[in-house]
């Protein structure tokens, strides 16, 4: 029997509102010196280019059965976006940017890992491919600081809103991370105009194997500024509310993918 829950690939950071989001004269302490070398992250050209061609090409269509998508419509071209997809298996950061990075949006998406996952040479490839770590035992505010500068950069991110990989099907209740992160950016930033992006990501089959169906539906953007009112607690809570009232919906029929009429991204 497989577990309904694993350890998550990707985390959810659950930022102190009361953060400072500035990033002008950081602290130097060598503690955060140190974190702060392993939250740099870049993109290769060559090997982001070799990555997408490999991966949409070969590896996904290989293993895959059929992989369909709905929604790209809602993916913006340009400025700051978190992309908040539920996350069902490791497969889901191979797919986000199949479905939604260069080839779609022209973008390259920047992802939360952990910190263990930006070690050695896997460490290597996911620093250069965009990845940048969060320890979830200790967040580091330098963590926060990088991720309000992609925004700022009108970068797309990627947080996995649940916090860890769930195969039951269910959203479950999410963190407040994301909220937080793009309302303080938002708020110190003003006219940034930051978009979160709800993802529903569903497999045919609870534990991904040869031949498995993808279904993955994109969400119309959710206006960070809308949620400009109020305190950031009652602001934050709202947005993760209606956040998650947007992926239920986008997950409703999860488990009936061969019944959608979705637009279907070619193998070749």
């Amino acid at each position: 029997m497989y577990s309904t829950q694993q350890p998550p690939a990707t985390v959810m950071i659950e930022f102190n509102s009361s953060f400072d989001t500035s990033c002008d004269n950081p602290a130097t302490t060598p503690e955060n010196a140190k974190v702060a070398h392993i939250t740099t992250s870049e993109i290769s050209p060559w090997l982001g280019h070799l990555a997408y061609f490999l991966g949409g090409h070969f590896v996904l269509p290989f293993f895959f059965g059929r992989i369909k998508v709905s929604g790209q419509e809602n993916l913006p071209k340009t400025g700051p976006v978190i992309l908040a997809p539920t996350h069902r298996a490791r497969w889901d950061s191979l797919l986000l940017p199949y479905a939604t990075g260069r080839c779609v949006t022209g973008r390259d998406l920047r992802f939360m890992v952990t910190i263990t996952e930006c070690q050695g040479l896997q460490g290597w490839f996911v620093r250069r491919l965009g990845g940048f770590s969060v320890d979830p035992q200790q967040p580091s505010i330098t963590t926060l600081r990088h991720s309000v500068e992609l925004l700022k950069n009108g970068e797309m991110l990627v947080i996995y809103p649940e916090g860890g990989i769930f195969r039951d099907g269910k959203v479950h209740p999410l963190k407040p991370g994301i909220a937080r992160l793009a309302l303080s950016t938002e708020s110190s930033h003003p006219g940034l105009g930051i978009k979160v992006i709800p993802i529903s990501i569903n497999y045919s089959q609870p534990l991904p194997t040869w031949g498995t169906d993808v279904s993955i539906q994109i969400g119309s953007p959710i206006q960070v500024v809308d949620y400009a009112r109020g305190t950031m607690k009652q602001n934050a809570k709202r947005l993760t509310g209606d956040l998650a009232i947007a992926l239920k919906k986008l997950s409703h029929h999860e488990s009936e993918v061969t019944t959608h009429a979705f637009a279907e991204i070619a193998n070749s």
